[in-house]
C-alpha cells in the first residue's frame, strides 16, 4: 500500500551552525514519501548556501528564499504550498529521530487520528570544567525526556481534560512534536498568528483542536528539541509580552472549553494557565 505524502515544514533563519544536522535528520527518515519545504527567511549567515546544497542532492526538498518575515509568516507560506495528507513541523535548531515520521503516520493511519502527539527529548548544552589546569572546558549535551500522555487513543474530551493539567507546557503547546491532517488545516484556514511574538504554536494548536475529533498519544520520543539561548522565546520575552499574550490565549482556551461544555469544571485549571510556566 502506498504511503501517504507527508509535508515537512522547516523555517530557517540564521541557522548555519545546525541546519545541516536538522535537514539530514529529515532526509534520513525511514519514512520516504516526504515533501520537505524549507523556507530561508532572510538569513544573514551561510544558511541559504547550506540549504541549496541539500536541495541539489535531494529532489524532495522544495527551497524557498524570501526576505525576513518571521517564523509565523514563514510557516504560513509553507502551509499554503503543502500537498501532503499530513503536516509535520521541524525547527532548524532541532533534529528528528530516524523513525519519527514513520511512527506518527502509522498511528495516524491505524487510528484515523486527526492529531498524533509524541514525547520528545530536550537537549541542553552545558560547559564541563576542565579536569586539569591548561585544558579547555568541554561542552556536553544533557538530554531529558518530556511528555505527559500515556500511549493510546484519546477522544476530544479526554484530550482536552488532559491538556488542562499542563496548560502551559511545551508538550501541548508546540507544533514540532505533532502530526496534523492538512485537510483540517486548509478547510478551516488555520494559520500561525503573525501578531504574536511567542506562543503562536499554542494558538495554532487551540484552533486545530477545535476542529479535530480523534487524537493519538505516542510515548516514544521522536524529536530532539535543542535549547537555544538566541531563540525568540529566550530573547524577546518580557513581562508585558507575557501578560498580553497570555490574556489573548486565555480567551481562546475559554471559548474552546465553553464550546465543549467543559469550562465550568475546568475553570480553575484554565486560570492556572495565566500563572504557569512551561516545563522546557
Amino acid at each position: 500500500m502506498e504511503q501517504p505524502l507527508v509535508t515537512v515544514i522547516v523555517p530557517v533563519y540564521n541557522a548555519s551552525s545546525h541546519v545541516a544536522r536538522c535537514l539530514e535528520s529529515i532526509r534520513k527518515q525511514t519514512y520516504k514519501n516526504l515533501e520537505i519545504i524549507v523556507v530561508n527567511d532572510g538569513s544573514q549567515d551561510a544558511s541559504l548556501p547550506v540549504c541549496q546544497m541539500f536541495a541539489r542532492v535531494d529532489g524532495r526538498i522544495v527551497l524557498i528564499d524570501q526576505a525576513n518575515s518571521g517564523v509565523s509568516a514563514t510557516r504560513n507560506l509553507a502551509i499554503g504550498m503543502a500537498k501532503g495528507k499530513y503536516l509535520q513541523f521541524v525547527d532548524s535548531d532541532d533534529y528528528l529521530d530516524p523513525n519519527a515520521t514513520q511512527l506518527m503516520v502509522d498511528k495516524a493511519e491505524a487510528n484515523q487520528a486527526d492529531m498524533v502527539i509524541a514525547h520528545y527529548f530536550r537537549v541542553e548544552r552545558v560547559q564541563v570544567p576542565a579536569e586539569s589546569e591548561g585544558e579547555e572546558p568541554q561542552e556536553r549535551e544533557l538530554i531529558d525526556r518530556y511528555g505527559f500522555l500515556n500511549e493510546g487513543f484519546y477522544s476530544k474530551v479526554d484530550f482536552a481534560k488532559n491538556l488542562m493539567q499542563e496548560p502551559a507546557s511545551f508538550y501541548y503547546g508546540v507544533m514540532w512534536n505533532k502530526l496534523y491532517r492538512r485537510d483540517i488545516v486548509h478547510t478551516h484556514a488555520i494559520r500561525c498568528s503573525e501578531e504574536l511574538t511567542w506562543s503562536e504554536d499554542l494558538l495554532f494548536n487551540l484552533e486545530y483542536i477545535r476542529y479535530a475529533a480523534r487524537f493519538y498519544a505516542l510515548e516514544t520520543p521522536i524529536y530532539y528539541y535543542v535549547q537555544n539561548p538566541q531563540s525568540i522565546t529566550a530573547t524577546k520575552l518580557n513581562l508585558r509580552n507575557t501578560i498580553t499574550t497570555k490574556a489573548s490565549l486565555f480567551a481562546y482556551y475559554k471559548e474552546l472549553y465553553e464550546d465543549m461544555g467543559l469550562y465550568e469544571q475546568n475553570k480553575l485549571q484554565i486560570f492556572k494557565y495565566l500563572v504557569s510556566t512551561a516545563e522546557a
